[in-house]
């Protein structure tokens, strides 16, 4: 599981995981915010069986993506 944290650059914050950039935001409290939901959404994920299928109206998850080093998508 990654390393999530929170880092000032110029007037944004910048949500971190391990050491790339996932999501910038104006406000710290709308960061922190992500964060704890994201967590969580891992949590209960990991509690999830992995044998459990699909119903057929779900979709399997794919990769997101990230930003890159200069807040752009790649």
């Amino acid at each position: 599981m990654a390393h999530y944290s929170i880092r000032k650059q110029g007037c944004e914050y910048v949500v971190l995981a391990d050491d790339q950039s996932i999501l910038r935001f104006t406000s710290r409290r709308k960061a922190a915010k992500f964060v704890v939901d994201a967590a969580e959404l891992l949590s209960v994920q990991l509690a999830v069986p992995p044998e459990r299928e699909l119903d057929s109206d779900q979709s399997a998850v794919k990769g997101a993506k990230l930003l890159d080093g200069e807040g752009r998508f790649p």
